[in-house]
């Protein structure tokens, strides 16, 4: 993939000015901003986006919408804590947990045959007082600064890897997902819009949806956020 980067220093959301670069813009355009003054996360909550974090979206144009490719994101953003030699974990669907502690999250939207996938990388940024029990940065694992433009380089690489995996075969994408969560035989509760689902992960299934065991009855989740605790 060949990789196109806009630079900006403040936006209220990469993800909404990616959009208003279609369809002019390239597939493999990228829109980076140094700061965002209304990210986004799923289900349209606010996601804190200060100076010393990685915000960016990425315009994608695939054969065809699968929402399997919110797990490339994932895939890519743990590869690249890897490199720094720190160990993530994937929760499903979209984000990138070190320990008990979320680092990153994956939105991945859709206009006029584009899929917009934005990433949130906490880096270099503090993070704000009230998610300091629930979120990290790799600063703060580490110890140190990172560099944002290494990070960077590196995670579009791995991008471009996974994205063409998947467009090869998808199926190897979800492969990969199921080995990098830890959830499945864990006990959850699942949080969904018209009601909440609480039983034992099962697996993932071909197309990416959770396979829940509810009483004894096998239930098929194909959206939700999942809530548990994890210590490790």
């Amino acid at each position: 993939m060949k990789w196109k980067i806009l630079r900006l220093s403040e936006v209220d959301s990469t993800n909404e000015y990616a959009k208003g670069l279609i369809p002019d813009a390239p597939e493999g355009t990228v829109v980076v901003a140094k700061r965002q003054t209304a990210g986004r996360g799923r289900k349209g909550r606010s996601w804190a986006s200060p100076k010393g974090g990685l915000w960016m979206s990425v315009l994608l144009k695939p054969p065809k919408i699968d929402p399997r490719l919110v797990f490339v994101g994932a895939l890519a953003v743990a590869d690249t804590l890897g490199d720094f030699g720190i160990e993530a974990w994937i929760k499903w669907p979209n984000d990138v947990w070190v320990g008990n502690r979320k680092i990153s999250g994956v939105l991945t939207e859709v206009k006029r045959g584009y899929v917009i996938m934005g990433i949130g990388l906490n880096v270099n940024n503090e993070i704000p007082e009230e998610l300091e029990g629930s979120a990290t940065s790799m600063r703060d694992i580490l110890g140190r600064s990172v560099g944002i433009e290494e990070v960077l380089k590196r995670l579009l690489e791995h991008l471009g890897r996974w994205y063409k995996t998947f467009l090869e075969n998808p199926y190897l994408v979800v492969e990969e997902i199921r080995k990098r969560t830890i959830l499945i035989g864990k006990e959850v509760r699942v949080l969904r819009d018209d009601n909440d689902l609480v039983g034992r992960i099962i697996n993932i299934s071909d197309d990416g949806s959770l396979l829940l065991d509810v009483d004894g009855q096998t239930v098929k989740v194909v959206y939700g956020d999942v809530s548990v605790r994890i210590n490790r």
